[in-house]
């Protein structure tokens, strides 16, 4: 990675913040600033994060569930322990057929949300990286049907494209609410996308 990039990333100010509050990834911001305004996680909630790796969104949403609740990381990585009791993670791929039962077997009892900041490789290739950044949203929302509970809730990253509306339109089948969002954390170029789908028909 050119030097130049290097020096800029770690000068941003999202970047930062999350070395001072010891949060793993600058991404953690993201979810925090959708939770502020939307509260799609409360307190003993049960919480799957999809795409876990390093564990930023895990830290946030354990604050936020507190030792009554549980959160649940999937990554293809391997995520660090954490200092808190009420957390597990899944080494896995959310791709693999056997992973919907694998998650179940980890789970106290049905889940409250789906979180999913699952990325593809990228490429560089916009058309190829669009196709699979949206087939990991459809994956991430199949998974959600199959584990939570009524009244649940999803948070998935899309990419602004034509394949959006598509997508937007299936999960509007499901839930009640649906929101497209852009946190302020979000780089402004990058063409990420979140939908956050609450009260799951």
């Amino acid at each position: 990675m050119p030097k130049a990039w290097i020096k800029a990333h770690k000068r941003e100010y999202y970047y930062r913040k999350a070395k001072e509050e010891r949060y793993r990834s600058r991404a953690s911001y993201k979810l925090l600033q959708v939770i502020e305004k939307y509260q799609f996680i409360k307190s003993g909630d049960i919480v799957i994060d999809l795409g876990a790796a390093p564990g930023g969104w895990m830290q946030v949403a354990q604050k936020i569930v507190g030792d009554k609740g549980f959160v649940l990381g999937i990554d293809i990585n391997p995520i660090q322990p954490f200092e808190t009791q009420n957390f597990q993670t899944i080494l896995g791929d959310i791709m693999d057929p056997q992973i919907i039962e694998q998650i179940k077997e980890h789970l106290p009892r049905q889940a409250d949300v789906v979180l999913s900041d699952v990325s593809p490789n990228i490429s560089g290739i916009w058309e190829v990286d669009n196709a699979r950044q949206t087939d990991l949203a459809r994956r991430s929302l199949e998974i959600a049907l199959s584990v939570l509970k009524p009244n649940g809730n999803l948070f998935v990253k899309i990419f602004q494209g034509e394949m959006l509306e598509s997508f937007v339109k299936e999960v509007k089948q499901h839930f009640a609410f649906i929101k497209l969002v852009k946190p302020k954390a979000s780089r402004p170029k990058s063409a990420e996308l979140y939908v956050l789908a609450m009260n799951l028909k």
